[in-house]
């Protein structure tokens, strides 16, 4: 026969029923307990989560809370809730605004160019010799023709001497010839000498007129020989760092020479335009084209002057043609191979309509300005871009002079969306303490008297036509 099954804790299948242990009962209970308390944790922190998380109305105005407590009736709206848009669904955004102006716009067009000099001679000697002295300082201004150094002059001085004395031989013993045969003439003339002898006399004239003339090129060479011993500067400019000594024997075929003299003033700088632009700069070489120089940060203008020439062929390799503009450099603030940053002035944009560049904006169909209107709110309106300064652009099509621009908030601005500017009032699009865009219905034509608990105030103070004053009213 088979044991029968416990009903209960407290039976057995074999034996007396013997009571279950009191341990294990109070186990089970309180496992049961804890499953209970943690569910009921679980509950508590989901709906907290779900508190805290979950999307409220925006509280528009100071009385908010006075509205949560049963300040308006049921079912009216709060005075305080958002009216900007064009159908009262939006909040009404603060924004910036710029007038469009009417000016005048250069054109520009900016490159990088290099400084070249207009002259740069090495100064070398004409002539060897021993170097005696050095009269100039380096770094020092020059002009034209001033001493710069000398080479002693002695055996250039006795080479002179003995070309003069050769030359005046030579003219001495021309002279004598040229007596000899006016007598040998004279007596062929009275058939006393023969012919011969005449034709002999004339020859030798004539020699010693080549002779004469081989001496007197000789003393030339001697007389400019001895004019190379003192150095002068061939052009007006600066002179660089010295390169030889008083005591040296210089020749004409030093590398260095004697001064390094660059013309600084004016000065040139070439640099290299779009192909593009060849065309426009070539129309411009009649008339002067304003242009200046600036340091490498673009900050501070070294010099003005003109644009000068153009190239007369396009690089290949890099699709530019090279160009050159003339300054005074007065103020010698432009050093010979110095980068600069040149900025011509191609022509003058006269009556363009302007505005900030931040009211220009980009869409899918273009460029686009929000245009404000008379009852403070906003229209697209396409434009087309002109030419731009650093801080304004031209708006070519679009837009006329004096009509009003955002430059501010325009991220969340849409067609016919309602906006507040900055110097508006205090109670401008909305009840006084609302924030801006409220829609001044819910409290529109009423005191802003409200009695302690909740009540709108009438002529004395009482409770006026609603009983309960606005939430959105702000008290006294």
């Amino acid at each position: 026969m088979n044991p029968q099954r416990p009903e209960s804790p407290d039976e057995f299948v074999d034996g007396p029923a013997v009571p279950a242990h009191p341990g294990r009962r109070i186990s089970r209970r309180a496992s049961v307990i804890g499953t209970l308390i943690a569910l009921l944790i679980v509950a508590a922190v989901g709906y907290l989560a779900w508190r805290l998380t979950r999307p409220e109305a925006p509280a528009s105005a100071p009385g908010a809370a006075g509205r949560a407590a049963g300040a308006g009736p049921a079912g009216a709206p709060a005075a305080g809730r958002p009216g900007g848009g064009r159908g009262g669904g939006g909040a009404a955004t603060t924004v910036g605004v710029a007038v469009a102006e009417q000016a005048s716009i250069p054109v520009l067009l900016e490159a990088l160019g290099t400084a070249v000099p207009q002259a740069t001679v090495r100064v070398r000697p004409q002539v060897s010799g021993v170097l005696q002295q050095v009269l100039f300082k380096e770094g020092q201004d020059v002009r034209r023709g001033d001493l710069l150094a000398t080479i002693d002059p002695r055996q250039f001085e006795l080479a002179l001497q003995q070309a003069s004395g050769q030359r005046m031989r030579d003219e001495a013993q021309l002279e004598a010839a040229r007596v000899t045969l006016q007598r040998f003439r004279t007596l062929l003339r009275q058939d006393s000498i023969a012919r011969q002898e005449v034709d002999t006399q004339e020859a030798l004239v004539k020699q010693l007129e080549a002779a004469v003339v081989i001496s007197k090129a000789n003393e030339g060479t001697a007389r400019l020989n001895l004019g190379y011993t003192r150095i002068s500067a061939p052009i007006a400019g600066r002179v660089g760092l010295r390169t030889v000594d008083v005591g040296n024997v210089v020749n004409a075929s030093d590398a260095n020479g004697v001064a390094l003299i660059t013309q600084v003033a004016p000065i040139d700088v070439e640099f290299a335009v779009p192909q593009d632009q060849a065309a426009v700069l070539q129309r411009s070489t009649g008339a002067p084209m304003p242009a200046q120089a600036l340091d490498r940060t673009r900050s501070t203008v070294l010099d003005s002057g003109v644009f000068a020439s153009l190239d007369n062929q396009v690089d290949v390799q890099t699709g530019t043609v090279r160009a050159k503009a003339r300054f005074a450099n007065a103020q010698q603030q432009i050093f010979p191979s110095q980068f600069v940053n040149v900025r011509l002035q191609l022509r003058s944009i006269e009556n363009a309509v302007m505005v900030p560049v931040a009211a220009v904006r980009n869409g899918p169909a273009g460029d686009f300005v929000f245009v404000l209107n008379e009852d403070r709110t906003v229209s697209v309106r396409p434009v087309t871009r002109g030419q731009a300064t650093v801080d304004k652009v031209q708006i070519a099509t679009g837009l006329k002079v004096g009509e009003r621009v955002i430059t501010e908030g325009a991220d969340r601005l849409r067609d016919g969306s309602r906006v507040t500017l900055p110097g508006d009032a205090p109670g401008a699009g909305g009840p006084r303490g609302a924030r801006p865009g409220a829609t001044p219905a819910a409290g529109a034509g009423r005191r802003q008297g409200a009695a302690p608990n909740g009540t709108e105030g009438g002529p004395n103070g009482g409770p006026g036509p609603g009983g309960r004053r606005p939430a959105s009213a702000p008290a006294p």
